[in-house]
């Protein structure tokens, strides 16, 4: 390592040294410059007639028309209202401001600035140890466990709306978990599995099917082929679950299949309404493959009990998932504080809680609702109706929008099952955001809120939806300061153009104030220094 950075070409040193230099200059001696340039105009002051010169711009101003300066504060007012445009249609877009970013990426490092990479202190875990604040490969996307199926349900919405539900960049990461889970082995496929590979890869539906017939005709026992034919060519449930049964009997003993198979003839016996053979399958399923907890069956089972109002069942499950030591979710989270809010929403009322105070249970229902909305302070907003629903995405991130939306779509009818419950979370979970006044910078019972949710989310949702933000984004310094410099050039403008002469007296007496301090400062100079040091130092 060493030899590595003394193998370094001098001129590397020498521009870190300039950069350095140039940092400290420009914090510590900014002042001295000043001093020095305010010298450097006196001096210069005879030797360049800069007295002729003021006293001829002042003569030429004076002869300048009142349209004039409607014409430059007008053109001000308009320029920087084209700025105003741009920066706000940029943070719409991206999130940011596009001159704040500029100013970042180009003009900080010249002056020395360096972001913080870590913030000791500020993101601790509950033992006190430091732990980095999330970057935005850590905001990872996990396959939605109850995502719809495309021929029977987002193609429908399609067709009834004209809108599509799905992203590509959603699509794409549903092609390549095929790719992966279906293949296997890239290097012993068999010809109809190549093709197979092939089909989970196209971008038009229709080629898709297509692919998927030709590998049933290379073999009629395509496991995958039956598959993609049950997903995406089904226009019922019912129709998909008679080919996923198909499916089922040429799957052999390949795992994945099994499961992935398994797994949606369960979800379709739970939209078909037979609940209990539902929840036995995906019960069945978590004790043939329990070592598959990443697939997050648990969740499904969660929503089939729920529906069932199995409530000690619910709980059963969620004491074994539950657990400090396991990636929370949404459904966990929220299911838990769903369970302690049924158990005293019924006689819950604001009114008396704020007479005698909480019980130990409404405490206990209260805490859990502010976990929940800590892990993802997106959901309340769709449980609570104040913003509109959509078909939920096949992939989803944690604790964002997309997994905010992918939760309420399936649970919010369990919330308005459950009597008061729906108003106990209305009345406590703006309440989490007293807690945690900087959620980007410390937790409280979980990690700091992921800064990357946002982009990720614009990602897998439809433009169409409006993304939920989390902490709400103030406005740029820029888009502010334009909005004033637009607003106030405009009113000179039109102020100018109704009374010319007293603007013409008020920018007379600004102008004049505004230049106090530089003759103040001149004459102070004169009076201290001996006249004849200054006509030296003018012939030097």
């Amino acid at each position: 390592m060493e030899d590595t950075i003394g193998s370094n070409p001098p001129s590397l040193g020498f521009l870190e040294k300039l950069k350095s230099w140039l940092s400290w200059s420009w914090t510590y001696v900014c002042f001295v410059w000043f001093g020095m340039v305010l010298i450097m105009v006196y001096v210069v002051w005879s030797p360049l007639k800069l007295q002729e010169t003021l006293t001829s711009a002042s003569v030429f101003l004076n002869t300048l028309t009142p349209k004039f300066y409607v014409a430059l504060t007008g053109t001000s007012s308009l320029i920087s209202g084209l700025i105003l445009i741009f920066e706000w249609w940029y943070f719409r877009k991206y999130g940011t401001s596009f001159i704040e970013q500029v100013s970042v990426s180009h003009l900080r490092p010249l002056l020395g600035g360096v972001e913080s990479s870590s913030s000791t202190g500020l993101f601790s875990s509950i033992n006190g140890e430091a732990e980095p604040r999330p970057s935005v490969s850590d905001c990872k996307v996990w396959r939605n466990p109850l995502n719809l199926f495309r021929g029977a349900e987002y193609n429908r919405y399609t067709w009834v709306t004209g809108k599509e539900p799905l992203t590509y960049y959603d699509m794409n990461l549903s092609a390549q978990d095929h790719q992966t889970f279906f293949t296997g082995d890239t290097q012993q496929l068999k010809p109809e599995d190549a093709v197979m590979q092939k089909a989970w890869r196209e971008r038009n539906p229709q080629a898709r099917i297509r692919a998927a017939y030709q590998a049933i005709e290379m073999n009629h026992e395509c496991a995958a082929a039956y598959v993609l034919l049950a997903e995406e060519e089904a226009t019922t449930i019912t129709e998909a679950e008679r080919l996923f049964r198909k499916a089922l009997g040429f799957a052999g003993k390949d795992i994945n299949l099994l499961v992935y198979i398994k797994r949606r003839l369960a979800m379709c016996a739970r939209k078909l309404g037979r609940i209990k053979e539902a929840v036995k399958m995906m019960r069945d399923l978590m004790k043939e493959f329990p070592l598959l907890g990443m697939l997050n069956i648990h969740e499904n089972l969660l929503e089939a009990l729920l529906e069932l109002q199995a409530y000690a069942d619910v709980q059963a499950v969620l004491a074994k998932y539950d657990d400090i030591s396991l990636p929370k979710s949404a459904t966990i989270c929220y299911t838990s504080a769903l369970l302690k809010a049924r158990a005293v929403s019924d006689k819950f009322s604001p009114e008396a809680a704020s007479r005698r105070g909480l019980s130990t249970a409404e405490m206990n229902a209260v805490e859990a609702i502010h976990r929940a909305v800590e892990f993802n302070p997106h959901v309340p907003k769709y449980l609570l109706e104040m913003k509109s629903l959509i078909l939920p995405p096949e992939h989803i991130l944690k604790r964002g929008d997309s997994e905010a939306v992918a939760y309420a779509f399936f649970h919010l009818q369990h919330w308005k099952r459950a009597e008061g419950a729906l108003n106990l979370l209305h009345c406590t979970w703006e309440g989490t955001f007293r807690i945690i006044p900087y959620p980007l910078e410390k937790g409280h019972l979980f990690y700091p809120y992921p800064g990357c949710t946002e982009t990720a989310d614009r990602e897998l949702l439809p433009s169409f939806h409006e993304v939920s933000v989390y902490p709400k984004k103030e406005l740029p310094f820029f888009i502010l300061f334009t909005a004033g410099l637009c607003s106030f050039t405009a009113m000179l403008a039109m102020l100018t153009h109704q009374f010319p002469e007293l603007m013409g007296v008020f920018a007379k007496a600004f102008f004049s104030t505004l230049f106090a301090p530089l003759g103040f400062f001149a004459d102070k100079m004169e009076n201290f220094m001996p006249s004849s040091f200054w006509h030296q130092l003018t012939r030097i």
